[in-house]
């Protein structure tokens, strides 16, 4: 959690950088793009008027322009810079025609790469021109420029971001680390004192009174209450301990969805279900199999509790790729969509009304910090009165697929 909470930092600050550098260098480009056209347009309109045409090579000062000036009777005469080949007379004439027959005063004729600037007198209308690839290389270079600037920035405030955050996170992992100790402690601690406290009412109950065996009755089934939220309570603690630290042996996933659909069978049909499955056999993930069994159950019991009345239940295990996924689907009341992202917190309860006493919304944290140890993904769909819950595992390497059964 820590971790991905470092990372979530690092990232949200890379974010915010990257949309600065970009509205920085953004404002830098149009504006150096903006101030050079300018530049442009007087050295054009300097050669319209002045008869300026820049110097031979090209600078940031001085732009190499030629002028054609066309006269009434068809006549044109071109003069420029030494910079342009002006002895290709068809050539020039295509370019003042192209010229003359763009609406705009001034312009670029994209297809010469040239950028115009037209001046029309009585007597002769004058066009200067300059070469757009000038400009376009001077963009190119200021692009390339800003992109190498910001890519060497964002390298160096990564590094400061992701060390800045472990400076940060540090006290929030220290304080996470200690609750989850005391939980720990705290959990171990009352386990002792609650099989006293049963113990000792078991031992009441034989010496009590009838008008007290009521009494009796509640601090069992508070205990049995309170016992059921420790033992929870340790159980998160472990999958959550256990993270990243995988057995090193391979859990055979058919058996333990069969398994655990045989357990499951009875107690559906008690509460008016039945308990179907299709299991493909053979699937195998490495980790601890009683674990994933756990998992598995929560999901089971889950859907038990707040299927419909006299509605299927459905459990299936098949292959997709290089993963294993287990589906338990039951018909009943849809998870509203805002409740769906939070239903795998602690404590949380989708449904206060449906929840009966001895649920304390652990369940599905448990399933899933026992999916998340074993590298697994797992997730809640529901719509159209139909839930379903997806754990997808990472098949065992080298296992071969194999044929599905249907039990």
């Amino acid at each position: 959690m820590i971790r991905h909470l470092r990372w979530k930092v690092v990232a949200t600050n890379m974010l915010l950088i990257s949309l600065v550098l970009l509205a920085v260098f953004a404002a830098v480009f149009f504006i150096s793009r903006d101030n050079y056209r300018k530049n442009v347009q007087q050295q054009l309109y300097q050669a319209l008027e002045q008869g300026d045409y820049g110097i031979s090579q090209p600078g940031v000062d001085s732009i190499p322009c030629f002028v054609a000036e066309v006269y009434g009777s068809g006549t044109v005469r071109v003069a420029g810079n030494s910079y342009y080949d002006l002895s290709d007379e068809t050539r020039l004439a295509d370019i003042v025609t192209a010229a003359l027959h763009r609406t705009a005063d001034s312009g670029t004729l994209d297809e010469y790469h040239l950028r115009y600037l037209r001046q029309t007198g009585y007597a002769t209308t004058a066009i200067a021109f300059t070469d757009t690839y000038l400009e376009y290389t001077s963009l190119r270079t200021l692009l390339s420029a800003c992109s190498l600037v910001g890519s060497v920035a964002l390298v160096v405030l990564f590094l400061c971001s992701y060390l800045l955050s472990g400076v940060v996170t540090k006290p929030v992992g220290a304080a996470w680390a200690q609750q989850e100790q005391f939980l720990s402690d705290a959990s171990h601690e009352l386990k002792t004192p609650l099989t006293v406290i049963l113990s000792s009412a078991d031992l009441l109950r034989r010496s009590a009174a009838p008008e007290q065996e009521a009494y009796i009755d509640n601090i069992q089934a508070e205990s049995r209450r309170m016992r059921s939220l420790v033992e929870d309570m340790l159980t998160l603690f472990r999958a959550q301990k256990s993270a990243g630290t995988l057995p090193d042996t391979t859990a055979d996933v058919s058996e333990m969805a069969v398994t655990a659909a045989l357990r499951f069978e009875p107690v559906a049909f008690e509460a008016g279900h039945l308990l179907e499955y299709d299991i493909t056999p053979g699937l195998s993930a490495r980790g601890d199999g009683a674990r994933l069994g756990q998992a598995l159950a929560v999901l089971l019991d889950n859907a038990v509790k707040y299927a419909a009345p006299g509605t299927p239940i459905q459990l299936d295990a098949v292959r997709q790729g290089s993963r294993a996924v287990l589906t338990v689907t039951n018909r009943g009341e849809d998870i509203p969509a805002d409740k769906l992202p939070h239903i795998f917190d602690r404590f949380y309860r989708a449904d206060e009304a449906r929840t009966d006493g001895s649920s304390f919304g652990l369940g599905l944290a448990i399933a899933k910090a026992i999916v998340d140890a074993h590298r697994g993904t797992i997730r809640c769909e529901s719509g159209g009165g139909v839930t379903r819950f997806i754990i997808s595992l990472p098949l065992a390497a080298g296992k071969q697929e194999r044929g599905t059964d249907h039990v």
